[in-house]
């Protein structure tokens, strides 16, 4: 009867290890469960058994141990387990790509550094160079970097 206790306190260990590993990771309780049945298997094979028994349990555990790892590891079932779609789609970005240095455009929102622009009619997300701009102000794009359509005011110009 002591054998099949310390028997399934080790299978239930490594049950719970594995799930600790492969299926809950970090510090959980499956991996405080599967360190406490291992431990008490051994405890329990030192206490009731004997010496003897007691180191042949834990080398016998911690051998199960490590061979369950390595096997669950070499298995499909990890495959099984495994994202493996790659993400494919792209973001729509046609209005960008039509945007030019020098188009000319309106401020469609405010322009809190980011914010919608009007420019050759499409709806555009673009940054503001000048920092602040009001919507419903011209505005010219400057430079293009990275898809990031970077605009400035229109300079009204004065005469005397």
């Amino acid at each position: 009867m002591d054998i099949l206790i310390i028997i399934g306190l080790i299978i239930a260990g490594i049950i719970l290890f594995l799930i600790e590993i492969f299926v809950i990771p970090g510090i959980s309780f499956a991996g405080i469960g599967a360190f406490f049945c291992l431990i008490y298997a051994n405890y329990f094979a030192f206490s009731n058994l004997g010496n003897t028994a007691g180191f042949i349990t834990l080398a016998a555990s911690a051998i199960a141990c490590v061979a369950s790892l390595i096997i669950f590891m070499k298995s499909k079932t990890l495959d099984k387990m495994a994202l493996k779609k790659n993400i494919t789609s792209t973001v729509d970005n046609k209005a960008e790509q039509s945007v030019k240095v020098g188009d000319e455009g309106i401020a469609f929102t405010r322009l809190a550094l980011i914010g919608m622009a009007d420019i050759n009619g499409h709806h555009v997300e673009v940054r503001s160079i000048d920092g602040y701009i009001e919507e419903k102000t011209p505005i010219v794009v400057t430079r293009i970097d990275n898809g990031t359509i970077l605009v400035e005011k229109i300079k009204q110009e004065t005469t005397n």
